[in-house]
Formats: structure tokens, C-alpha cells, sequence
């Protein structure tokens, strides 16, 4: 059941009443944190917080030394396991953000970020995703489980590249590691649960790709490096010209910054090929064999660069729609994507005035969750659209508001339109060829519709006591 639309105060208590904080008054202050951030969101305390005394509590949980990520994201991180242990497929999405507090002063212990010219924190994140169903492009279709790991860190010192010697650099630790390190504490999953790990170019070496196969874990990692290939001279690159022609089809690219959503005809080829194992401290890695799967836009627009993408991948490349799937799985890294951005404007992650970057980064693990639960509130909308609205998860008093605002839907409320009425709180528009809406005007609106509920909550407690 996913607890995303539950009201902020039910939805906190399932997120955060199992944490072990060493002190139950600690548990207590979280969950009241938590529906604070979840009513307001906004990433400043004040914004959350307007009774004094609920704002300096909060102040003295954040400065508690021995309650950190960890400890707050626990019982959240325990949750989402056990949900990737039922029958079904699951993408393991992972991507590293830089968290900008550049403008932030007066905050102490931040580490360097971008081009070490900025103050900052990284965030990497393993987004889990349960796959519910494929459209007819097979591209999938899913609802965000939650975060099955999220690390933050500072660095410190000058960068390192360039200045040691590749013997060095592998021998230290290194923040490439992360990549997959969560399946190191994991034990794999039962038969009748299917896990895929995608990532980007940046996890294209040996490590994640061990990890995964040592776990029984599939993946699709975007290829980076130009790989030697086993038992006879040349590379990757050389490689591709030798794998099946398998199909053409269509990929809806969305937009991004400075360019605009289209659509690219890519041609797409396969192969299993067999790359040479790297050479590491402790000796050279065995080689080892991947499926290879290459997509290549055909008859890109003039001035615009052709799509290319060289996917490595332990799924199998036989069937034509097994391929397609593959390449489907891929583009949803635009989930962990937008969990970013859900992270960075929707709740405000950036916007913390803390002072001592280890309380920005317990906040931050708060407001790592509130972000899933915006994130989904959106995918609701797009994978459960006809659903009925549940009045006990939605909450009762929201939907009375909505229609109140609005009136009530002649097919009652279900999931898609009850999110358009709250994305119209929102500023959204809704005009006939407006599509759906997008998360941060859900989000603006939801905030909206919480404070209705709240003061509708006071008028009625006023009532029972002149009553």
C-alpha cells in the first residue's frame, strides 16, 4: 500500500516511528519534524515550524551529534527492502546530486562542489522503483518504493586527479565505490523478486558490475569507457560494428535544459561480447562476457547531436521486445531525476540557513523522504490514473475541500483528477491541451491544501470548545 497520499501527520508516523534514536522523546521529535516538513515544505525550519517552542525543538534534535542520516533514514531504508522482497520486478536507480549552499556563509565544515569554486554536499542516492506495468513503447511504468540507500558526504582538500599515480588512486578510498556498494550488506534477492540496477556513465567499472553478478542482481549501466576486448586485439568501440542489427523504433526524449522534448528514430544493435578483466592492486580480475546493446539515432534534425547510447547489460538480448524492454529500463533513470529536482526545489533541500553542514545533512535525510512522498504523488496520477481516490489515504477533509473549490467529479475523485485539483491549487491551469501536471505545481499546491486543511482543522476545534 503506498503511503504517499496519507495525511502529513499518519504519513510521518509510518516513516519515522520505528527509528531507534537511542531515546524515545528523540522517535517522538522526529515524527512531529516530519509532519511539519511534510505540511510545509520549504527547507527552512521557521517555514515549518510557527509555534517558538516547536521551532527550538527542532533546533536541539538537528544538533544532536549522535543522530545522523543513518539513524533517521533507518526504519525508512528497512521498509523499502522488505517491499523489494515481493514478487516482482524492481529498478534500482542510482545517481549522485550536489547539494549548492554556496551562498550559505556562515555555515561551517562544507566541503568543495562543481569546480571546487562552490561550498556544498554530495548526495548519492539508490531510488527504488516497483515496476507495475509496460506501455505499448515498453516503456515502463512504476510507483517510487523509497530510498534503498542514500549516502552524503563532504569533500575536503584540493582534488586529487592529477597529482598521484594510477596505483595511488586505486589503492585509497575512492568516491567511485559507492557506486552498487549497497548490495555489499544485502543478501540477494528470493527467485520471485527481479532487481535491476541502472546507472549512468560514471558506474561503468568493474566494481558495480562484480557486485551485481556476486548478488544475482541484473543491470544496465550506460558505457563510459572504450573497453579492451578479450582474446584478440581492438575495443568496445570496434566491437559495435560487428553486433546484429536488431530493429528500429522511437525513444520520446525529454526536455532538457536548452533543448526541447522530441522524438529520435534510433536504430538498435546487439551482442554478447567479452571484455578483458582490469588490472587491480590484489592482481588482474578474470574476463568476463556482457550482452552489448547500441542505440543509434538515425536522421537526427539539423544542428541537433544524435542520440548514442552503448548499454552494458546482464538482461537477454534474444527477443526483439526483451531489447526494448532493456532500453525502456534506461530511460527510467528519468525517475531518479526528477527525485532530485523534487529534492532540490519541490522541497526546498538547498534552502536550509543551519550552520553546521552535519545538521544540513540530517535535515537533508528528512527531507530525502518528504521528496519521495511528492514524487510519488505525481506517479500516482500517470500509473493509477482511473484508480479511486482513497478518502482514509488521500484524507477525507482534502478531498471535501477540493470539492468545495472545485466540485466534486461527475466519476467521483479518483487518483488523476484529484491530483490535477490539487495541482490547480498550484497555479496549474488545466486547459484542455495541458497535458499533466507537473510536480511543482502539485507540490505548491498540496502545500496549499494543507494549510486549508489545517485552519479548517482550527475552526472545528474552536467549535467543539464554544460548543
Amino acid at each position: 500500500m503506498s503511503t504517499s497520499l496519507l495525511a502529513p501527520a499518519q504519513w510521518a508516523q509510518s516513516e519515522f516511528a520505528l527509528a531507534e534514536l537511542g531515546d524515545q522523546r528523540l522517535t517522538q521529535r522526529l515524527v512531529r519534524i516530519g509532519t511539519g516538513l511534510a505540511q510545509s515544505p520549504g527547507g527552512t525550519l521557521p517555514q515549518a515550524f510557527r509555534q517558538m517552542k516547536e521551532l527550538k525543538a527542532a533546533y536541539r534534535f538537528f544538533a544532536q551529534p549522535q543522530v545522523g542520516p543513518p539513524q533517521v533514514q533507518a526504519a525508512h531504508r528497512r521498509q523499502t527492502l522488505e517491499r523489494c522482497w515481493q514478487p516482482g520486478e524492481y529498478l534500482l536507480i542510482e545517481d549522485t546530486s550536489q547539494l549548492d549552499y554556496s551562498d550559505h556563509v556562515a555555515c561551517e565544515d562544507l566541503g568543495p562542489i562543481g569546480n571546487h569554486h562552490g561550498r556544498g554536499l554530495l548526495l548519492h542516492t539508490t531510488l527504488a522503483v516497483a515496476i507495475e506495468g509496460w506501455g505499448l513503447t515498453q516503456r515502463p511504468q512504476g510507483t517510487v518504493i523509497g530510498l534503498l540507500d542514500q549516502q552524503c558526504w563532504r569533500r575536503s582538500g584540493p582534488p586529487k586527479r592529477g597529482r598521484e599515480s594510477w596505483k595511488e588512486r586505486i589503492q585509497r578510498p575512492r568516491e567511485s565505490l559507492r557506486w552498487a556498494a549497497v548490495f555489499e550488506g544485502l543478501e540477494a534477492p528470493p527467485a520471485q523478486s527481479q532487481w535491476v540496477f541502472v546507472a549512468d556513465r560514471e558506474a561503468d567499472f568493474y566494481e558495480p558490475i562484480q557486485r551485481c553478478q556476486k548478488r544475482g542482481i541484473d543491470f544496465v549501466i550506460r558505457a563510459y569507457r572504450n573497453r579492451r576486448v578479450a582474446g584478440e586485439p581492438g575495443y568496445l568501440k570496434q566491437a559495435l560494428a560487428s553486433l546484429e542489427l536488431k530493429g528500429k523504433m522511437e525513444l520520446d526524449l525529454r526536455s532538457r535544459a536548452g533543448k526541447a522534448a522530441r522524438t529520435a528514430v534510433v536504430e538498435v544493435r546487439t551482442g554478447r561480447v567479452e571484455f578483458q578483466g582490469p588490472e587491480r592492486p590484489d592482481g588482474d580480475k578474470p574476463d568476463f562476457s556482457l550482452n552489448v546493446v547500441e542505440v543509434r539515432e538515425v536522421n537526427a534534425p539539423a544542428g541537433i547531436q544524435p542520440l548514442h547510447w552503448t548499454l552494458l547489460t546482464s538482461l537477454s538480448c534474444d527477443r526483439w521486445v526483451q531489447v526494448q524492454r532493456i532500453i525502456g529500463r534506461y530511460t527510467g533513470r528519468w525517475w531518479i531525476e526528477e527525485y532530485h529536482k523534487a529534492l532540490k526545489t519541490g522541497v526546498g533541500a538547498e534552502d536550509s540557513q543551519l550552520q553546521q553542514a552535519y545538521r544540513i545533512e540530517t535535515l537533508v535525510a528528512v527531507l530525502a523522504i518528504v521528496a519521495v512522498r511528492l514524487l510519488n504523488a505525481k506517479l500516482l496520477a500517470r500509473t493509477r490514473a482511473d484508480e479511486p481516490a482513497d478518502p482514509e489515504l488521500f484524507g477525507p477533509e482534502a478531498l471535501e475541500l477540493l470539492s468545495a473549490q472545485f466540485g466534486k467529479p461527475a466519476n467521483g475523485w479518483t487518483h488523476a483528477n484529484a491530483l490535477v485539483a490539487v495541482a490547480r491549487l498550484g497555479g496549474f491551469l488545466a486547459r484542455k491541451n495541458d497535458g499533466m501536471p507537473g510536480w511543482q505545481t502539485i507540490w505548491r499546491g498540496w502545500q496549499r491544501l494543507m494549510w486549508m486543511c489545517e485552519g479548517l482543522e482550527l475552526l472545528q476545534q474552536k467549535a467543539k470548545r464554544c460548543g
